[in-house]
């Protein structure tokens, strides 16, 4: 049993404002890399430049970080960063945001990467990532203390890279945030949570860390996320909830990784373009049919321990997915089948998952 998770993690209402002499450490210049306006909308981008101005701390801000970012643009960004003398890279937003923060403070600490993907993905880096900061607005992706970053390559597919170097240094996270999130998002972003820790749970690098983890990441969000679904503004407390589950849920992910739900859900992603939280929660029932099969007595200390049962959980993520207008001919299945070959998250889930098993639900789901 092994666990690693070397960032700073600050969490609590006005911890930006209330530890900004934190950032002194990491430099005199920052890039900000933010998502557009979700940033100024949650208020954290005007906290976060209100604290590297407390701390003397000139800044620059890319805000052009789009959903599933696109390693090119993060090489841009890094660029951007290059030019303006960085010495530390602060990401401000959600998933998309924080993970391309981390590829922007490779890129910047490398010129010589240029948009070059295979030496980026095979981390052929001459140089150490920048310092990173991250500030999450969203309950969902856990980014905050992973050391991953999902971008989206040149031919439009979303991969992960895994590397101690992309910790963040330091994290702030104020749940106060992610009151400006939509309803919808707000949804995607909580099954998203709930897909971390089931797959976490039920893969095959589990061990009782990352299971207390998950366990705990469940308990938390199940009611306030069962009140999103039914449509109710979460107060204060619901949202701080729901943020905290989000931190639990990736420190559960950083040991195990993820299942199949969330490489088949990037299919969905990159060609239907469903957000990326309801594209893995699509297929959350199926895993837990699956691990249930596997393994009766392990899936019955699941529920005994996060306190439900699998109806009721299979009922909760259907409450939360819209409905999708998607269609797949069998000709489309069978073309897609070949990416998950000896596939890592295949093989991570604690079942016999097949090539041929993942065919028939999309079938079943979308024929």
């Amino acid at each position: 049993m092994v666990f690693y998770m070397p960032t700073r993690l600050i969490c609590g209402d006005d911890c930006l404002a209330l530890n900004a002499q934190e950032l002194k450490s990491l430099g005199s210049t920052c890039v900000i890399v933010a998502s557009g306006q979700a940033a100024k909308a949650s208020g954290a981008l005007n906290d976060a430049e209100r604290a590297l101005e407390s701390c003397g701390i000139a800044h620059f801000v890319w805000d052009c970080v789009v959903e599933n970012p696109p390693v090119v643009d993060c090489a841009a960004a890094g660029r951007f960063a290059a030019k303006h003398g960085a010495e530390f890279i602060m990401g401000i937003g959600g998933g998309s945001a924080l993970d391309a923060a981390k590829a922007v403070a490779v890129f910047a600490a490398n010129p010589g990467l240029g948009v070059d993907e295979a030496s980026f993905y095979d981390k052929a880096w001459e140089h150490s990532p920048l310092p990173i900061v991250l500030v999450g607005t969203t309950a969902g992706t856990g980014s905050e203390v992973t050391k991953v970053s999902v971008l989206t390559d040149s031919k439009a597919r979303k991969h992960s890279i895994h590397d101690d170097r992309l910790y963040a240094t330091l994290a702030f996270g104020d749940s106060r945030y992610t009151h400006s999130c939509p309803p919808a998002v707000t949804l995607s972003c909580g099954v998203d949570v709930l897909a971390h820790a089931a797959e976490s749970y039920f893969s095959h690098k589990a061990d009782e860390i990352s299971r207390a983890f998950a366990v705990r990441a469940i308990r938390q969000l199940m009611g306030p996320l069962a009140d999103a679904a039914a449509g109710a503004e979460l107060d204060g407390d619901g949202r701080r909830q729901l943020y905290e589950a989000s931190i639990l849920g990736g420190l559960a992910i950083n040991t195990t990784g993820t299942c199949f739900p969330h490489n088949v859900g990037y299919y969905l992603t990159e060609n239907y373009h469903v957000p990326h939280g309801f594209a893995c929660a699509v297929f959350l029932p199926e895993m837990l049919k699956q691990v249930r099969a596997y393994d009766e007595a392990y899936a019955a200390a699941f529920y005994d321990e996060v306190g439900t049962i699998e109806e009721a959980l299979v009922t909760l993520i259907e409450n939360c997915l819209p409905s999708f207008d998607i269609h797949m001919d069998a000709a489309e299945i069978a073309a897609a089948l070949p990416r998950w070959e000896n596939n890592g998250s295949v093989k991570n889930t604690r079942a016999n998952v097949s090539v041929e098993m993942i065919g028939q639900m999309l079938e079943a789901l979308f024929k």
